[in-house]
């Protein structure tokens, strides 16, 4: 029988009452399962923290293996009552802080890391939470036995901070090595280069590491418990009444989770859209019966009444603005500018031109660094190099939206009525999300606008 692969996150693993139902959840499910789990909450952050400040201060390794001792040793010896295992789980987590403290010793005495030690000391706070669950569910009278990347053959791209797992390389190996009948608790967020150099799978990717291990051992589906109520039609800290979405498309859910949902990583289907593995959504703090999830997640596609399924937004861009009265019609302008940033390791989200303006949408993060990459470009039709970082983007997303007529027309309307002005749009890109550029200040009111447009108007 296909096994199933169960992703847990850091919110999960707060406190000693999410760790029982942890446990529950896992005892529901009542058959061999992999489990794939985040950092502790707020670990990777404190980590990324401890890479910089380990640069200049040599008491950093010292206190970072102190703090990350004590955040859940507690718990270990709350659940734990086993002399052995307890020492055993114990011995553990402290070979793994032993390494942690070395590396960020070396960062202290050569006043660098590299891009692999950095990836390879981000990846501690997985393996800690991955040894830490794996001792409490052996102590519930659960069969479960460790396996991390580097042993299981989780194999990647060899890219370092933002890797993708290497199928062709990694499936026998990941198959092999999990086809036990027993549960299995592997640490997300990385792989293994082929030359064994830990790669990260960027930021929040442990989704992604689970989607990439549901794919090798051909999972009956993808689980995921979140700490909200699945996908809704809206954030429910703006919206009042947002409505469940218990089927989605792999698309609608990767351009939702691009443009800024929360529940999910946006690379997570990748590797499930072809095998139709599908991916379903749980709440920790609901009913915790594995059979009924809130949404799932497939190949399925649907156009419901109204088409837009969701709502989102994300503060995350900005825009790199290229003005010039012939910038739309020069030749290679758009291919120079377009080379500099890749070559500078900057990703392009999306580009708007018109004649006298190209218009660049990039992280937020990112704008600076590439103002200066194009600033050192010889461009001789633009006559003025702008920035942009005062926008969200406000998404609507469905089956349908681009292929039934007055959609935008309602959208723009419900926008108009509340005088939010929009600065730039873009619909057929995707054939199932229209987003509208607005004043970052505009933000919250153009969500409910349009939410308030297909779900509450009567």
């Amino acid at each position: 029988m296909p096994k199933i692969v169960v992703k847990f996150g850091g919110s999960n693993l707060r406190s000693n009452e999410e760790i029982h139902r942890i446990i529950k959840v896992v005892r529901n499910y009542n058959q061999p399962l992999i489990i794939v789990v985040s950092a502790f909450y707020g670990v990777t952050n404190y980590l990324v923290e401890a890479l910089e400040k380990a640069r200049r201060d040599e008491e950093v390794a010292t206190k970072t293996i102190q703090y990350l001792y004590d955040l859940k040793i507690g718990s270990v010896e709350y659940f734990i009552e086993d002399q052995v295992l307890r020492t055993e789980t114990i011995k553990l987590i402290q070979d793994q802080l032993v390494e942690l403290r070395n590396f960020l010793h070396g960062i202290a005495l050569t006043g660098d890391a590299s891009k692999a030690l950095e990836d390879h000391v981000l990846s501690y706070g997985e393996r800690l939470s991955a040894i830490f669950l794996n001792g409490i569910l052996n102590s519930q009278g659960l069969d479960a036995k460790l396996g991390f990347p580097e042993t299981i053959g989780l194999i990647t791209d060899g890219e370092f901070g933002n890797a993708s797992a290497d199928f062709h390389l990694a499936t026998s190996h990941v198959r092999e090595s999990l086809n036990e009948d027993i549960i299995y608790v592997v640490p997300g967020f990385y792989g293994i280069s082929q030359d064994q150099k830990t790669t990260l799978f960027g930021r929040g990717g442990s989704d992604y590491a689970a989607a990439a291990i549901a794919r090798c051992v051909g999972a009956s589906s993808l689980d995921i418990w979140k700490d909200v109520n699945g996908f809704l039609s809206s954030d429910p800290k703006l919206v009042s009444n947002p409505v469940l979405i218990e089927k989605l498309s792999y698309n609608e859910a990767a351009e939702l989770a691009y443009f800024g949902a929360k529940i999910l990583h946006p690379r997570t289907v990748e590797p499930l859209t072809d095998p139709h593995i599908s991916i379903r959504i749980f709440n920790i703090y609901g009913t915790l019966e594995v059979e009924k999830p809130l949404t799932i997640i497939s190949r399925e596609k649907s156009v419901q009444t109204g088409v837009v399924k969701s709502v989102t937004y994300s503060d995350d861009f900005g825009l790199l603005k290229l003005k010039g009265p012939g910038v739309g019609l020069k030749p290679g302008i758009l291919a120079k500018v377009t080379t500099a940033l890749h070559n500078a390791g900057i990703n392009i989200s999306s580009v708007l031109t018109s004649q006298i303006s190209i218009n660049i949408l990039l992280s937020r993060k990112d704008l600076q660094n590439a103002f200066a990459v194009v600033s050192a470009i010889e461009l001789s039709a633009v006559g003025k190099l702008q920035i942009e970082d005062d926008i969200s983007v406000v998404a609507a997303v469905g089956h349908g939206i681009t292929d039934n007529f007055g959609i935008a027309a309602r959208i723009f309307t419900a926008l108009a009525s509340e005088s939010i002005n929009v600065k730039m749009s873009c619909s057929g890109a995707s054939p199932i999300v229209s987003y509208y550029l607005v004043q970052s200040s505009d933000r919250t009111p153009a969500v409910r606008a349009i939410h308030h447009e297909f779900f509450e108007k009567l």
